[in-house]
Parts: structure tokens; sequence; C-alpha cells
């Protein structure tokens, strides 16, 4: 199926893809569906559901297209459904039952076109007993024992910004199902509905410490491990200029390198000896704190010690490997995360900026062929 519009890079060029308008993971889902070449339409409501920021600069908007529709009027729906009839994806992030209840729920888009996949994004999930509870990022990471692993011991756990949830057990899960389902419904003429939780995909990244765990290998408690903080030499330092390092010789060969440059000398062989960890942690303090981040920076430059700057989110765009591989990009004058991962055959782009809730309604009725989709009034 040929999609016109915005859609012309990337591998996912002809697929087309219906938003109804959310916050938080499914905004960031569609905007990755959209940066691999998807023609995303995202369905906006009058007033607005977003970051309450100004549109303009709401990236995980870019590369869409959008429309205004109320789903609270007696043919929002309908308006809705035939978008649904032409599209191969929906992704939507209500509560359970709130879709059904607007008419746009899987029952009535199946109906209308049974090849659909339908994407759903929540943190509970569809069923269970938190199921119709609101919530976030930081509940559902608490509840998978994610976020208990985070920080130093005796102190509370760290918040990881809503990286852990949202997008990393949320968004690219939700991707990873919708991509799957999509191959499935090609292969067999016949879509599903796709069930992303990010209770689910949180305690799904958890795989490898839970066998961890279960092996003897990983203690159920924070600071006490080999990847959390607990070992001295995979750790953040703070430098003279209050800025940090942040070090990650797990690998003998590494460590050793790493010792001989930040001048560990006696103090190296303590590695060997988990029982005195805290005085080697506090010998590898001591030494960052006697240069600025910039001079640690220049001495671990080129080697495999494992040692990098602690960077800002301003700072990140001029490190020298991230500019040389583009990995930020500017568009519209907003500097921001070039579209990832890349592709040999099929490259992928910001090829559009965030889309104004309704700029696109009549693009898009056009392009679909929906005529109903424009009313007086839009």
């Amino acid at each position: 199926m040929a999609a016109s519009g915005t859609a012309g890079n990337g591998p996912l060029t002809g697929v087309r893809v219906v938003e109804l308008a959310g916050i938080g993971p499914g905004p960031f889902a569609a905007m990755l569906l959209a940066d691999l070449g998807a023609d995303v339409v995202r369905v906006d409501r009058p007033g607005g559901a977003g970051l309450g920021i100004d549109p303009e600069y709401d990236i995980t908007n870019r590369n869409k297209r959008s429309v205004l529709v109320d789903l609270k009027d007696a043919d929002g729906p309908a308006r809705v459904l035939d978008l649904v009839e032409r599209a191969d994806v929906l992704v939507e992030g209500y509560r359970p039952g709130v879709a059904e209840r607007l008419g746009v729920g899987p029952g009535a888009c199946h109906a209308r076109n049974p090849r659909l996949v339908y994407g759903r994004m929540t943190g509970w999930g569809q069923d269970g007993p938190l199921a119709p509870r609101a919530g976030h990022d930081i509940g559902y990471i608490a509840v998978t024992g994610t976020l208990g692993m985070i920080g130093p011991p005796g102190e509370p756990p760290v918040v990881p910004a809503n990286l852990v949830g949202d997008y990393a057990g949320g968004s690219l899960y939700l991707v990873v199902g919708i991509l799957a389902a999509l191959h499935h419904a090609r292969a067999s003429g016949t879509g599903q509905v796709v069930d992303a939780a990010i209770v689910d995909g949180a305690a799904h990244l958890a795989s490898m410490i839970h066998g961890m765990v279960a092996a003897g290998a990983w203690q159920d408690r924070r600071g006490a491990n080999l990847l959390d903080g607990g070992c001295p030499f995979y750790g953040t330092y703070a430098t003279s200029d209050g800025r940090h390092m942040a070090v990650g010789a797990l690998e003998q060969r590494f460590y050793d390198e790493f010792a001989a440059l930040l001048g560990l000398d006696d103090a190296a062989p303590l590695r060997a000896d988990p029982a005195r960890w805290d005085e080697l942690r506090e010998r590898v303090a001591a030494r960052f704190r006697t240069r600025t981040r910039a001079e640690w920076t220049a001495v671990f430059e080129g080697t495999d010690a494992c040692v990098a700057p602690v960077l800002t989110l301003r700072e990140a765009p001029d490190h020298p490997h991230l500019a040389a591989r583009s990995t930020f990009t500017g568009h519209g004058g907003i500097t921001q995360p070039a579209p990832a991962p890349r592709f040999s055959t099929t490259p992928t782009t910001v090829r559009s900026g965030p889309a104004r809730p309704g700029a696109d309604t009549a693009d898009v009725a056009r392009d679909w062929d929906v005529p109903r989709l424009t009313k007086d009034g839009d």
C-alpha cells in the first residue's frame, strides 16, 4: 500500500499508522515508526493533549501529520474508522475500555479492517487488578523491582527520569510488538491486538539480572553488585571542577590500563578483594578529585580504559564521536537525537518538524482518500 505525504524515507515507507493522541510512551512509539518511514497520522482532539509545551518543540511529533477529530462528536468515531480502514497500524494509549467506549476499540476497527495491527500502550496492561488504575513511570518500575536496583545502598532508589519505564519498557516493546504483528498480518492477512504494558517490558528488561539472582551471582539489594555501583571500577566519580567521570573498567585488561592511567599504583591490586572495595573506591575518588573533567578526559582519550566524561544534555551533541556520527541533528532550529538505528539501503531522516494539531487534515483527507475527514469548521 503506497502512502503519500511525509513518508518517503526509511524501511517502513508505505506503512500507514493512525495514532490516537496521548502523552508519553504512545507518541514516542509512533515517532519511532514515523522516523522509520511510516506515514503516521496523529488524531488530535480539540484542546489538544501533549507535554504542556509549545507544540513546535514537541519532537515526539516529528515526521508525523495531524488531523483534528473530536471522538465525542456524533460522527467522530466514523471519521477515525475511515482512516483505520486504510491503515496498517493503530496506536492508542487510553486506559482499558476507553477506546471501546469511544467507538474505536479493536472490535470496531477490525470490523472495518481485519488486517489492522492494533497497538495498545498502557502502564498496567489490559487486565489484572491494577489495569483500571492511574499510574506513571515511577510506579510501574517500582513494582517490577527495576527501580529498587538503582541507587546507592542506604539511600532511597534513584529515579532514572522516565526512560526505563515509559520509553524502554513501554515504547520500544510496543514498537517491537507492532512490527512482529505487522509481519504476521502481511503473511496471514490477519491483524491482532498488541497489549504493551510498561510493567511487562520493565520486568523483561531485567531478564539477565533475574538469571544472575537465581545463580547466586547477584545480591537482591542496591549497590552490592558488579553493575549497580557496588563495584569501584564501574561507577561515577567527581572531578576537581564538580563534574564527573564514568568508569566501566570491568575486564582485567581494561582495568589494568585504567589503574595505570589514573595512577592507582599500589592500590590497583585491591580489585581482587571485594572486602577492600570500599578502600579502593576511596583511592579512585581521591585521584579523580585532583584534576578537572577536561583534564581526565584528555588522559583517557584514545585508550581502552573504558572511562568517559559525564556530559549534560546540551553538551552531548558536541562530543567528538557523536558529532562524527551525526548522532544528533538539527531541524527547524531544534537540536535533537537523529533517527535510530541506521539502515544501509533505506536510510532514515528527520523529514518534518513536530506536527501542529489539525494542520494536515486536508492533505491527509486527500492522500488517504477520506473525504469525510474534513467537515465544516475543521
